[in-house]
């Protein structure tokens, strides 16, 4: 069973725009040894107060998968590990394992540790042994392996049977810089696992994308532990991706790393790391991302009507995701066909799904975008089905903005709408102009319709899409509504912004009052 050695804790955090609060990171650890990896690396001990509190917290609580590791380097030059204030942080955190990275370039040795080539190598075994002999299974982590061996293979074989007399029980090359392709690693894990007596690791970034090659590469030689993080956060350009590396060890290359039945939660922890660290899932993501078995174009959907597995190289599901067909004007017959099953919408006739194709793409050239906005796609579907009618229909709407004295800037809206027999005339003020029709609208429709209170307009996006024409540019507008179970968006386009707003803020409580559940 390959290892699973997870440092977003660590070496996650090091990206540049990812900051966690301890209480974050007991959360996500908690995430990740429900998820089954083998070990999690809750930080530096010696670095700062937050790693610090972290062991604190953890070494008190249950883990059921995942064994904690506390992250650190060996002594300082000419100094004994019984005397080092980092070794002490380490042994102080009460982590059960203690990974402890090393010098294996003889740059680092001579240029960056300013010591000779002998005493890195006392620094080595003489930490490990020390963190050994204090109860600490030890990983050793060979810092800028594949550079140190490239310099000197001499020297770099001989840093790591330091480690091994030291007691390491897991030696990890590392491609810190990495600038590795995946045939160099490949070669240089075959010569190393030929030299060693213990288990091999593989440590990899992403500084030349090749991370998760790299690390297929070393496990397919015979490396037994690879690290990496969630989403491939990291320093410069991140870190080996452990959402692919897991998929591709159990689904492609035959080997367990999770407990069996865990690797359907992937999506899930993938998008659950990315809430917690205050960042967009990058959504095309390899088999985490939304859109990793999404569809877009016409042929690609029509094959998959006969046949799933004809565009896809693994059943979606057994990662957590799913398949998604995006509407666009690249779609053809067999998308339209394919959304109204997904949303359970009755079209009369195939010819329904052609008429709203073709009205997607006529809007699509004049500036709509329904990649990002679904519900407007099916709203197209759902006015075509035989006696769908509309929850209400536009009269009239008129906003305005004003200042006045006293009193500085407003906006008022006034909407008009039909429903039924019913004509509803109502007004309302509002910070901005799309605020105050949003609230007309409301105070119109909420007496038939109570289940408004609970939509909220969660976010409002604008995109000028032809800029040279100054202002009279066509104007995108995408209004993400939600209502506490389930959210979706809506697009409108025009050259005036306040129509295209309009557009989506109708199209969002229609589809919220007729599809949303």
């Amino acid at each position: 069973m390959i290892e699973i050695y997870d440092t977003t804790l660590r070496d996650g955090t090091q990206r540049s725009d990812i900051s966690l609060s301890c209480n974050d990171k007991i959360v996500v650890a908690k995430k990740l040894d429900d998820l089954g990896v083998t070990f999690i690396e809750g930080g530096w001990p010696g670095s700062n107060p937050k790693d610090v509190e972290f062991f604190d917290k953890a070494k008190d609580m249950q883990w059921k998968n995942a064994k904690i590791s506390a992250f650190g380097s060996t002594c300082r030059a000419h100094t004994a590990p019984e005397n080092d204030a980092n070794i002490k942080a380490l042994i102080d955190s009460q982590a059960p394992v203690c990974t402890l990275f090393g010098k294996t370039w003889t740059l680092h040795v001579t240029e960056v540790l300013r010591t000779t080539l002998d005493d890195n190598l006392r620094l080595i075994e003489e930490s490990l042994a020390y963190l050994k002999a204090n109860g600490r299974r030890v990983i050793y982590d060979a810092e800028h392996f594949f550079d140190g061996y490239k310099a000197d293979p001499v020297y770099a074989l001989e840093t790591l049977q330091a480690a091994m007399r030291g007691g390491a029980e897991t030696l990890v090359l590392c491609d810190t810089n990495g600038g590795m392709l995946p045939w160099q690693v490949a070669e240089v894990v075959r010569t190393v696992k030929s030299k060693v007596t213990i288990p091999l690791g593989i440590h990899a970034h992403n500084d030349g994308e090749c991370a998760v090659a790299n690390s297929l590469s070393a496990l397919n030689e015979g490396c037994v532990h690879v690290q990496g993080t969630i989403n491939g956060y990291g320093e410069r350009c991140g870190n080996a991706n452990l959402c692919s590396i897991i998929p591709t060890l159990e689904l492609k290359m035959g080997q367990q790393c999770l407990p069996e039945g865990n690797l359907t939660r992937m999506y899930e922890v993938s998008h659950f790391m990315a809430e917690i660290a205050n960042l967009a899932a990058d959504e095309h993501l390899a088999y985490v991302g939304k859109f990793a078995f999404g569809h877009k174009g016409g042929l690609h959907v029509a094959a998959m009507r006969h046949n799933e597995s004809s565009y896809q190289h693994i059943e979606p599901e057994k990662v957590g995701n799913k398949m998604r067909v995006v509407v666009s004007e690249l779609s053809g017959r067999g998308t339209m066909l394919t959304k109204a099953e997904e949303y359970q919408v009755n079209l009369g006739s195939s010819a329904d799904a052609v008429d709203a194709l073709d009205q997607i793409k006529a809007l699509e050239a004049t500036g709509f975008s329904f990649e990002a906005a679904e519900a407007s796609a099916v709203l197209l579907l759902k006015r075509r089905e035989p006696g769908y009618k509309a929850p209400f229909e536009l009269v009239d709407f008129s906003a305005i903005v004003e200042h006045r004295r006293g009193r500085g800037i407003f906006s008022e809206a006034m909407v008009k709408v039909r429903i039924g027999d019913e004509i509803l005339h109502t007004a309302a003020e509002g910070n901005g102009p799309v605020g105050a029709l949003d609230l007309a609208l409301r105070k119109a429709l909420l007496g038939h319709y109570p289940k408004l209170n609970h939509f909220q307009l969660a976010d409002y996006k604008v995109r000028i899409l032809d800029g040279n024409n100054g202002t009279s540019a066509t104007t995108r507008v995408l209004i993400d509504t939600q209502n506490g179970k389930s959210s979706w968006t809506t697009v409108g386009a025009s050259t005036n912004i306040i129509e295209a707003s309009w557009q989506a803020l109708a199209d969002s409580i229609e589809y919220g009052l007729s599809m949303a559940s």
